[in-house]
């Protein structure tokens, strides 16, 4: 029989592994250099001699670990540490990150008597440091000053970016120090004013042409940029919220910009679509409204099942929030501004070796869903069983792993007729959680965005918007959110669902040997986490 490494099962449950380690241990060590390493509040000496044990050593009853292999192999596995899991079961408030404190150099200084002014002669580490971490505007401010050259009115406002041209002649915004220019113009804290001009405005951050737009409607808007020369080949696009809609935190967002940003994806995704197919479009330069796009929609849908298209996929994803340490790491976005991104992944590409010019083939093109539609494969050849039939009765079945009565065990966080916002049995960035299509009245499952109506299309953008909202809520900062759809038409299986990941970045979890192993530790039951995500929904 053919094995697939997963936790779901064809009886409709979750399997997994415990670890109950005892162990003994032979003791290797030659010398004992006992120490002094300090003294307790009784001014006892306190000395390193435990460290240096006698003979060899035997480890009753270390702590349990729990190893579940995440429904989707190519995400690794989790391992769970029963000790801690059982403290956050007892007291939910430990699964939060704690809410940044206020820092204002500038009162310090004050208090002091020290001039404001030492600000400037800082070293760029702290500098960086003070960019990321301060409160007061009047930091930020001066900070902003020293990264770049400011056009300012004669009030003292600032009004735009000086230019300057490049050898070349290219026109480029005078920067003088861009790590601390990236990461002042990121800090939610710092005046409207200062980030239009230095990063919002459209033109300030380049020439990147916009080609859509959520019009401006008294409570959002969205301009749609097209980035020409991507990582992305064949045209990537990215949404923004406009200069006059600043969205720096997920608390000033509400479903009504989720529903902009998305819309200019469905857009954008079907007119592609239509143009490959030779779908005409409606001949005004605006954006389509609902009902033309659903009626897009359709004739795509159609069209696809007489034939295909040279795109077979999309992509999407969203990077949410911006950080950079003092030592130059950048640890997330390139702009907390919010944003989404996205493309189009063709069916096929060119093969080369050792020539520019001459292709020896052709091999598909990378979409992250074909790799969802590979387990469903592997698992049907190992069960004769449908993969997410069956994961979704585990979800719908779920039971602790504690063994404990009494607790939350629901792993789902919202759902509604079509879409389910749930903790994975196995997460892999500890809070990370998934939205998924659900089946409809004839069992069929929406796997992208082209079988998604306008009634899925809805659940899902209030899917993206409670998982965002719910990570805020315990303090979640910075947040990669990613799609994992379907190929269109005939190339897609009928039993995949369109789902999403939306993958927290945590302070203490940078990503180490464990993580490039797709080995994922963690500190808490996943229906524990569901029920605190519940409880945070707006």
């Amino acid at each position: 029989m053919q094995r697939i490494r997963t936790c779901v099962s064809p009886e409709g449950t979750f399997r997994y592994g415990i670890h109950k380690p005892s162990y003994t241990v032979a003791n290797l060590r030659q010398d004992s250099p006992v120490q002094v390493l300090g003294c307790n509040e009784q001014g006892e000496t306190v000395l390193n001699s435990p460290n240096f044990p006698a003979g060899d050593l035997t480890v009753i009853g270390a702590d349990w670990i729990f190893e579940i292999a995440n429904p989707l192999p190519f995400k690794g596995t989790t391992f769970i540490d029963k000790e801690w899991a059982d403290a956050s079961a007892r007291d939910y408030a430990g699964i939060r990150i704690a809410p940044a404190q206020e820092v204002s150099l500038t009162r310090t200084l004050a208090a002091t008597g020290t001039d404001a002014g030492l600000i400037e002669r800082l070293p760029e580490p702290l500098l960086l440091a003070l960019a990321t971490t301060s409160t007061d505007p009047q930091d930020l401010i001066r900070l902003a000053e020293m990264s770049c050259a400011l056009e300012k009115d004669v009030a003292g406002r600032p009004t735009g970016l000086r230019y300057a041209h490049r050898p070349g002649g290219s026109l480029r915004p005078v920067i003088h120090r861009h790590l601390l220019f990236e990461a002042v113009a990121n800090n939610p804290h710092l005046p409207d004013i200062y980030k239009i001009v230095m990063v919002v405005r459209p033109g300030a951050q380049g020439a990147s042409e916009i080609v859509g737009e959520w019009p401006e409607d008294g409570r959002s808007h969205v301009y749609e940029y097209l980035r020409r020369n991507s990582y992305i080949a064949g045209g990537h696009y990215a949404a923004n919220m406009a200069d006059d809609a600043i969205r720096y935190a997920i608390d000033s967002v509400d479903l009504h910009d989720i529903r902009a940003l998305r819309h200019l994806y469905y857009q954008r995704t079907y007119v592609r679509l239509a143009a490959e197919l030779g779908i005409a479009l409606p001949d005004r330069q605006r954006a389509l409204s609902q009902t033309e796009l659903e009626a897009l929609r359709r004739e795509i849908g159609t069209a696809l099942i007489k034939g295909e298209s040279p795109s077979s996929a999309t992509l999407w994803g969203w990077n949410f929030g911006f950080d950079y340490a003092p030592s130059r790491y950048r640890l997330h976005a390139s702009h907390q501004q919010i944003h989404q991104q996205y493309a189009m992944i063709p069916e096929t590409v060119e093969a080369f070796s050792g020539s520019l010019e001459t292709p020896i083939g052709i091999f598909p093109a990378f979409g992250c869903g074909d790799m969802i539609a590979e387990v469903i494969e592997q698992y049907c050849a190992a069960h004769n069983r449908d993969f997410f039939a069956d994961y979704m009765t585990a979800i719908a079945n779920n039971q602790r792993m504690d063994g404990r009565d009494g607790l939350e065990k629901s792993l789902v966080v919202w759902s509604d007729d079509n879409a389910m916002l749930f903790v994975p049995k196995a997460q892999t960035s500890q809070w990370e959680i998934q939205l998924m299509t659900r089946k409809d009245g004839s069992g069929r499952l929406v796997g992208n965005t082209v079988e998604a109506d306008s009634a899925v299309r809805d659940s899902l953008d209030t899917g993206i918007f409670m998982a965002q909202k719910a990570l805020a809520a315990l303090g979640a900062k910075m947040v990669t959110s990613i799609e994992y759809p379907k190929r269109f038409g005939k190339r897609g299986g009928h039993n995949q669902p369109l789902l999403y990941a939306f993958l927290p970045r945590l302070p203490e979890s940078p990503g180490a040997f464990s993580e490039a192993q797709l080995r994922f530790i963690n500190g808490h039951y996943p229906e524990d986490f569901a029920a605190v995500c519940r409880r945070n929904l707006p």
